[in-house]
Order: C-alpha cells, then sequence, then structure tokens
C-alpha cells in the first residue's frame, strides 16, 4: 500500500532519501521470533521482486521481553547481519538486559516489564515469588548463559540512525532541542512530551516504543509500533526517495 505525501508540515515537500537507497524500518518485535521470520521473509521477497541499489534493515529496538522468544530474536538478528546491512537501534527493554549485568537490582522493576519471559528464554529459571529470588545468582546466571556474540550485540546497538530527511529512534525525540543534541534518556523512553507536539523536528521521526493499533502517519513522526507481543502483528515500514509504503 503506498502511502502518498498529504499531510500538512512546515517543512517543504515531502521528506526523502537519497537515490538509490531504500530502508526497511521494523518496529519492536518483543521475543515474537516467529513474527521477525516473517518479516525477513517478506522483505526477501520485496528485495526479489523490486532490487535495489542499496537496501538497509533498520530495527527500532525493544527486542527482547514479552514474548518468549527474546534469545531467538536476538539470535536471527545477528545472523540476519552477516549477508544484509543492517542497524540495531537500542530499545527501553535492552537497558533492562544491560543493567542487570551489572545491578541485579534492577529486576525489582524488568520483572514488571517481562524480564522473566527474557530470563527464561536463555535458559535461566527465576522463583515466580520475588522473595524467593536471589537477583544477585540470576544475574550471574544470565551473564554466564548469553554467548560472547548477545554481549556483544547488546553492547554495541545505537541510540538512532539519521539518512536523509528521517531520523530513526527508539521511542522520539525532546522537541525543541537540535537532533544533534538528543539526550539518549528522551531517545529510549520519552513519551507524551513527544507524541503530543506537532513541532517539526528538522527531519521526519520514525519511532516504535508506544503501541498502537495501526501504524501513525503524522506530519512529524511515523509511529509503527503495533504492539507485535500482543496484536500477532509486526510492522516494516519500506521508505525509498520520496514514498513510503507498509510490507
Amino acid at each position: 500500500m503506498d502511502l502518498v505525501w498529504t499531510l500538512e508540515s512546515s517543512r517543504p515537500g515531502p521528506p526523502s532519501l537519497p537515490a538509490g537507497v531504500r530502508v526497511y524500518a521494523v518496529g519492536d518485535i518483543h521475543g515474537r521470533d516467529d513474527l521477525l521470520r516473517g518479516v525477513f521473509a517478506r522483505i526477501d521477497a520485496d528485495l526479489e521482486a523490486h532490487p535495489v541499489t542499496h537496501a538497509i534493515e533498520v530495527y527500532l529496538g525493544d527486542y527482547v521481553d514479552r514474548g518468549g522468544g527474546s534469545r531467538e530474536v536476538i539470535e536471527a538478528l545477528i545472523g540476519r547481519s552477516r549477508d544484509r546491512d543492517t542497524v540495531f537501534l537500542k530499545g527501553n527493554h535492552e537497558t533492562y538486559v544491560t543493567g542487570f549485568l551489572s545491578d541485579p537490582t534492577v529486576l525489582r522493576t524488568w520483572r514488571q516489564f517481562g524480564g522473566l519471559e527474557t530470563l527464561m528464554s536463555y535458559g535461566v529459571r527465576p522463583s515466580l515469588a520475588p522473595a524467593e529470588a536471589d537477583p544477585i545468582q540470576l544475574s550471574r546466571a544470565l551473564s554466564r548463559a548469553l554467548p560472547d556474540r548477545h554481549h556483544a550485540f547488546f553492547a554495541t546497538l545505537m541510540p538512532f540512525f539519521s539518512l536523509g530527511d528521517y531520523f530513526f529512534v527508539h521511542a522520539g525525540v525532546r522537541p525543541g532541542v537540535p537532533l544533534e543534541r538528543q539526550a539518549e534518556t528522551d531517545l529510549l523512553w520519552i513519551r507524551q512530551d513527544f507524541l503530543l507536539s506537532e513541532d517539526w523536528h528538522g527531519k521526519m521521526i520514525v519511532h516504535g516504543h508506544t503501541p498502537v493499533r495501526e501504524p501513525e502517519f503524522l506530519a512529524n513522526r511515523i509511529n509503527i509500533d503495533t504492539g507485535a507481543y500482543a496484536t500477532g502483528r509486526l510492522t516494516c515500514l519500506i521508505v525509498e526517495h520520496d514514498r513510503m509504503m507498509l510490507l
């Protein structure tokens, strides 16, 4: 479905990418490796039917938690990066993983947002009763269970990716702050101040983080988090030159 630029915007004309470049942007995955593999297949089919000089796959973060296949998602993304041009952005849920490895008390918060499912996907079996869990032992067990390539994956996630007139990020940006001066906390966590803003931020912001029933196309931002864990719908947005299409 082609999306024709008809929204009012403070920038002149539609945002665009450099000639010969196509971006496939994928929303929040949250442990749904089954949906991710379906997106891989659709991207491959699209590239076969419509070749392009340079295809870039941009994943917007929140790969883990909630769904049961967090480990499988990370493994699939690492495998994908071996023969594709990929960009992996950091989501707020990835900060729970890395935070827990250095500070076991993070588990008190993380377990409320799907952290136990991530631990179990790596073969770490926490107690279902919080009082019985030993966060220190669980943290050490997760560190041992993470393959070196997974440690490296989490350590090298990017806070944003900018190309042409597009700025790809997990959560959003702080209105009024230049894109090059954005704080990582906002890029990973911001909600209402960004979502309610009608300001043009200098580039079209493509983001996830806040689930919506259908992808949102507004004058200053595009939200492609369609709540994959709960809805079974993982959205992929294609951007090429000055056109957008949902895959």
